[in-house]
């Protein structure tokens, strides 16, 4: 489970970090904070046997609304919510699950993942259907590449 939350840990200090209003002394209280914050989250829905049983529930989620445990970390450096609106994306998916941390930003993003490990016991669940893998086979339509033109 560490290997996990400091993925997803520093991947939300990482989008921070690269708006500049943050020191790097916040940012390691931040980080902290939010790594306390999700082991205890995460304490009885961490199952690397069956990895995405419990996937929603891990779901870090910022969807024009902000994600409780981010917004209460982010209290801990005095940011308020309208500061983490401006400093983070405003539709935001984070799956932590057992040996695999991704995510989306936008709803029609692609899937990135940043932290990947094999799984130790065979036979686990990769073959299931993930909640994030069940979203992109719900698809209906490819992403949406726009491109601008101008016309005078």
């Amino acid at each position: 489970m560490l290997p996990e939350i400091a993925a997803a840990v520093g991947f939300v200090s990482g989008l921070l970090r690269t708006r500049g209003c943050v020191s790097e002394q916040q940012l390691q209280v931040f980080s902290g904070a939010l790594r306390e914050a999700l082991a205890e989250h995460y304490k009885h829905h961490w199952f690397p046997e069956k990895p995405f049983k419990g996937s929603g529930y891990r779901c870090i989620r910022i969807n024009h609304k902000m994600d409780p445990i981010i917004s209460k970390a982010a209290s801990q450096i005095g940011l308020s919510l309208p500061q983490l609106y401006q400093l983070l994306p405003s539709e935001l998916t984070l799956w932590v699950d057992p040996y695999e941390v991704s995510y989306r930003i936008g709803e029609d993003g692609s899937i990135c993942v940043l932290y990947e490990a094999t799984a130790t016991k065979p036979g686990s669940s990769y073959g299931m259907l993930t909640c994030k893998n069940q979203m992109m086979f719900g698809r209906t339509s490819p992403s949406k590449n726009y491109i601008m033109t101008v016309s005078s």
